[in-house]
């Protein structure tokens, strides 16, 4: 097989964390650093950059569209929309941003072993990455990636916080330092003023096109990590054509993964480097028995409930869901753990298809589970590395029932803001799941039929401690039982973050880039 370039370091994914680490690492004119991405350059596609248009892009030519296994408990016809474009998700996604609670990443340090990854050691990262509108000290300010404020201009939008103020829940200032618990408001959003997203690609690199030590090679899908005897990993395999051929390039230090929740665990069980068994089923030799690749799969699983508007809708939007609100569904919670997004546009992808009604003029809320505690897998559907890997996160399958509970409640306290008075000259009928569902099987069972995800995969490659053997990774990113391999992206979370994740794999990829260049 011909080598056809040799690096210092490969990065397998250009996506949230992977063009971070390649273009800190490529900061040092000593070594050079190749990016590889299975898909295009987000460059020159105006539907990619422009993020008022991200809706455009589910089930697109950029999108991995994985269908999920058929579900016990939850919604068969759901899909996870994966990225397939310079830039990952955060070229895909509607780039809410946001800092995760400290609570979350202390809790990666302190109950889950990830020791290095507590919010004092990583709060600092948030501040190096960004350019924030807002002034409070923490934030940065000379950072690749703009987060705005997004401004007030929905009037609908702009009632629905005052019905949340009628219903309890007051309202709050994002990524101000403090965990919101209860409250709500308008998103940050990492979006230039011109309109143009703030995706890791835009943000990283865009201005380094033309570093002359990184090499970014776009449509080259990677099917393999090669090793040697030693077991260290020496470089991978590519496909960039349609006949199948591959060709090698070579790594002479590492090799980060940074393929994303599903593509992640799916390359490395290519490689030789999963559950034993799962592996030798599909005559792959065993290279690790690592368990932990492709189990601990876990979401934010979201319900939708929707009204018809008795006013016409914005038709101008920054990106169509621009307000949170958070709230506990029980009390002495240090985080919430009900979510909702707000939306000014129909969204009936799950619902029309089961029976329900829609309408033109259309807002809804959408909540969603923040720490659910149903867990899944990803697993290989054959040896080939162009077959879609099997999805099945297992929703609503929690022993306690803890994710049902939480969704049933978001339904109703959905309900309650939009009953309040503020809301009264916009809210028409409720289209779904309905005014005549009201017990809690009949909300369930809606729930199961039409759910959606808010397409937050992660833990699917979890790093923990050393002696831990359903953690593939330790808390340097490296992957067990091999050398001179990471994995950097969201398959590395041990435990979902309570908010949107996308900013914090951004700092991941910061993170793995420090741990690399001091040597860890």
């Amino acid at each position: 097989m011909q080598t056809t370039h040799t690096f210092d370091y490969v990065v397998v994914g250009g996506g949230s964390a992977g063009a971070a680490v390649a273009a800190r690492l490529s900061e040092d004119p000593e070594v050079s650093v190749g990016l590889l991405e299975a898909g295009p350059s987000d460059a020159d596609h105006d539907v990619v950059l422009q993020l008022d248009r991200w809706m455009e892009l589910l089930e697109s030519g950029f999108d991995w569209d994985y269908p999920i296994e058929p579900q016990e408990n939850g919604n068969d016809f759901m899909r996870h929309a994966r990225a397939k474009v310079l830039g990952g998700c955060s070229s895909h996604n509607s780039c809410i941003a946001f800092w995760a609670p400290r609570e979350d990443l202390d809790e990666w340090a302190d109950v889950h072993g990830a020791k290095g990854w507590e919010s004092d050691r990583t709060y600092p990262l948030y501040t190096k990455l960004e350019t924030n509108e807002d002034t409070d000290a923490h934030h940065g300010h000379d950072g690749p990636v703009h987060l705005m404020n997004v401004p007030p201009k929905d009037p609908s939008g702009v009632a629905l916080l005052e019905a949340c103020e009628q219903a309890g829940i007051p309202r709050a200032r994002f990524n101000a330092g403090q965990t919101v618990i209860n409250g709500a408001s308008f998103f940050q959003v990492n979006r230039r003023a011109d309109g143009t997203r703030s995706s890791s690609s835009v943000s990283y690199l865009h201005p380094i096109l033309e570093r002359e030590n990184l090499t970014i090679l776009t449509d080259s899908w990677v099917r393999e990590l090669e090793f040697d005897e030693d077991q260290r990993c020496t470089g991978v395999q590519i496909v960039d054509n349609a006949f199948g051929r591959p060709s090698r390039i070579a790594a002479r230090r590492e090799v980060v993964v940074s393929a994303g929740a599903i593509n992640t665990p799916q390359l490395l069980m290519l490689s030789g480097i999963g559950p034993r068994e799962h592996l030798e089923e599909h005559g792959i030799e065993v290279r690790v028995d690592s368990p932990g690749v492709g189990a601990n799969l876990q979401d934010h699983p979201e319900g939708l409930i929707q009204w018809e508007s008795r006013k016409p809708m914005v038709r101008e939007s920054t990106q169509w869901w621009e307000i949170g609100v958070f709230t506990p569904t029980e009390e002495g919670l240090d985080r919430p753990d009900l979510m909702m997004h707000y939306g000014s546009v129909p969204f009936d992808m799950h619902t029309y298809r089961a029976g329900y009604p829609t309408a033109e003029e259309v807002f809804c809320l959408t909540p969603n589970v923040t720490h659910a505690r149903s867990r899944g897998t990803v697993r290989l559907r054959s040896r080939d590395f162009r077959d879609k890997p099997k999805v099945d996160p297992r929703y609503f399958t929690d022993p306690e029932g803890h994710d049902m509970r939480v969704m049933i409640a978001g339904i109703r306290k959905a309900r309650e803001i939009v009953s309040q008075p503020a809301m009264s000259e916009w809210a028409g009928r409720e289209l779904s799941p309905g005014i005549e569902a009201q017990t809690d099987e009949e909300l369930a069972a809606y729930i199961s039929a039409t759910h959606n995800t808010v397409y937050h995969p992660v833990g699917t490659c979890r790093m923990g401690p050393i002696d831990d053997a359903g953690s593939p990774l330790d808390p340097q990113l490296r992957v067990k039982g091999v050398s001179n391999l990471r994995v950097v992206d969201a398959s590395a979370m041990p435990e979902i973050v309570t908010v949107n994740p996308n900013i914090t794999v951004m700092m991941m990829g910061e993170k793995c880039a420090e741990m690399i260049t001091s040597g860890e």
